[in-house]
């Protein structure tokens, strides 16, 4: 899409969150800590902030009288992050003073989850036995449901004919812009189209953009939709504007959604002014639009993650404590434990069995092969590993069994992944592979193709550099600005996101918060691409069931 020079439309300083979720709590056969009556509970939330590791308090529920089985009315309604590891804690208190100090009242019991653990439950409904001090202290429940008001998306064309010309040597160079009221009555700049050079009586191509982006999902709040001429040196000159709403621009292409483009300052000249051209409605088309939480929540996909670590010589010798591979007994990890951590951590909360594959690559055994592809758990029939922990266990292990060797080829492993994706193509399990690596890739070709060949599989690739090597080569393989492409052929979706771990660590810096700025950084991207590759499939998440009922 081009936009008009010098007037590209750039986004606010603040991000939207990736969904709002509502978190309602539920507990039953609790602990009674009262002598004569029952217990008087009340739920505290606490969220973990990344940065000091410590937990702070999120919100408290109403307190229920006399109640061992109590539903909260109180809601906690929290920003949803795929990419954050969002760490919970909940706790149960029985409420015998009128204070605010947890400490004057009798704890009952806790859990700590995260907020992925929590959505990644069927129907998003978890229920937990609460750890407290004494063996039976009650269960919790927790519902997450999402929270949009509108998830629709909106496909429209429009046409315009003989609009005014603006250009001393030419016609014009029209394009339209879409701004959303607000409640101030003031407009939001929210969407343009491309700018059709040297026309009078333009078509602009279908553009696709969420409801709420236009109108906050209302479909009657008022849409100004301005056509400008587009000048080179960046400036822009109106031709006109008019207004409209989604109710109305449903109706469909015909004389209701035909538009006299109207220059307050040429009407307000000109007595017999009518209007700068006319816009036409060509066509509209509104869709539903699944996210992310649709597909995890109904069970429709089950997500599976796997690690490729770099063995070549270049890390340098594991005992050495230059290393990169260096496994300190009283330090903190190395890079590519943290960003196993960092990562895995969140993506196994997604996964139902834990079983994460786990490969290596560069690595030269004891019969003196050199193998780009081998199971880090030494089983090459089965690669999978018992968790992040079994992941990590396996990685020290290889260390002590493997000699670091040659070259950096990335395309074994990644094909080897593409192999696991190709067997169900249905939208039932997507695939994440995280490699990592300290060095300029030496199978670029290869790898390219092989990227290209998983664009149309569901999968994803997140590379991540340790150390401090050149990787400007990697950001070739990041499509973020150029599409992947090999032998003229080029991917399908953009699936691969490559990021420095040096760039999270900073003197001063805990080990722990720069893993939650990578994880944060590296897995922002999977959900689109995961619906990418679900729209482009046509696979629709399975009809939400209704919950059973909390008994």
């Amino acid at each position: 899409m081009a936009y008009p020079q010098g007037q590209q439309f750039q986004a606010g300083s603040s991000a939207v969150p990736s969904s709002q979720v509502e978190i309602s709590v539920s507990c039953r056969s609790l602990r009674d800590c009262d002598m004569l009556s029952k217990s008087d509970p009340m739920v505290v939330v606490f969220c973990k902030d990344s940065k000091s590791d410590q937990y702070y308090e999120f919100g408290r529920s109403e307190v229920i009288q006399d109640n061992l089985n109590p539903d909260f009315v109180k809601k906690f309604v929290m920003n949803y992050f795929f990419e954050e590891s969002q760490k919970l804690k909940f706790e149960v208190y029985d409420v015998d003073a009128k204070t605010a100090r947890l400490d004057a009242h009798d704890f009952i019991g806790r859990i700590e989850v995260s907020l992925g653990e929590i959505v990644g439950s069927p129907n998003g409904v978890m229920k937990r036995p609460l750890k407290g001090p004494v063996a039976k202290n009650g269960d919790i429940i927790i519902r997450a449901e999402e929270m949009s008001n509108c998830k629709e998306i909106i496909t429209l064309q429009f046409k315009a004919n003989k609009l005014d010309k603006k250009d001393f040597f030419g016609k014009s160079d029209p394009y339209l812009e879409f701004q959303r009221s607000n409640e101030d009555g003031s407009f939001t700049v929210v969407h343009r189209t491309e700018v059709i050079k040297n026309s009078l009586n333009p078509t602009w191509q279908p553009f696709t953009v969420p409801v709420k982006t236009l109108c906050n999902g209302d479909h009657a709040r008022v849409i100004k939709v301005v056509c400008n001429d587009w000048n080179s040196d960046g400036s822009v000159d109106l031709i006109g504007e008019f207004t409209t709403t989604i109710s109305e621009i449903s109706r469909g292409p015909g004389s209701s959604n035909q538009y006299g483009l109207i220059n307050p300052k040429k009407k307000e000249k000109k007595k017999k002014y009518v209007d700068s051209g006319q816009v036409y409605l060509m066509s509209n088309k509104i869709e539903y639009q699944h996210t992310f939480l649709d597909y995890i929540q109904t069970g429709s996909t089950q997500m599976n993650f796997t690690v490729a670590i770099d063995f070549t010589a270049s890390n340098g010798n594991p005992s050495n404590p230059s290393s990169l591979h260096y496994l300190n007994p009283y330090g903190s990890p190395n890079q590519y434990s943290a960003a196993i951590m960092a990562v895995g951590e969140i993506i196994q909360d997604y996964d139902s069995d834990k079983l994460f594959p786990a490969l290596g690559f560069g690595a030269r055994m004891s019969d003196n092969n050199v193998y780009h592809d081998f199971a880090l758990n030494f089983n090459p029939n089965d690669p999978q590993c018992q968790g992040i922990k079994g992941v990590l266990d396996a990685y020290y292990h290889s260390l002590k069994n493997v000699q670091l060797y040659g070259p950096t080829n990335f395309s074994p492993v990644i094909n080897r992944v593409a192999g696991f994706a190709a067997q169900q193509q249905d939208g039932s399990n997507y695939h994440v592979l995280l490699i990592i690596t300290d060095g300029v890739i030496t199978d670029m070709e290869q790898t390219k193709n092989a990227i290209v060949q998983a664009s149309r599989l569901p999968m994803s690739i997140i590379i991540v550099g340790v150390g401090d090597a050149d990787f400007e080569a990697m950001n070739i393989l990041d499509g973020d600005d150029v599409r992947v492409s090999s032998n003229g052929q080029y991917a399908d979706r953009d699936i691969v996101q490559f990021v420095p771990f040096r760039d999270f660590i900073r003197n001063g810096t805990s080990m722990l918060t720069s893993q939650a700025a990578l994880a944060k950084e590296v897995l922002a991207e999977i959900p689109d691409q995961f619906l990418q590759y679900m729209k482009k499939k046509g696979v629709k998440p399975r009809t939400r069931t209704t919950a059973p009922p909390i008994e």
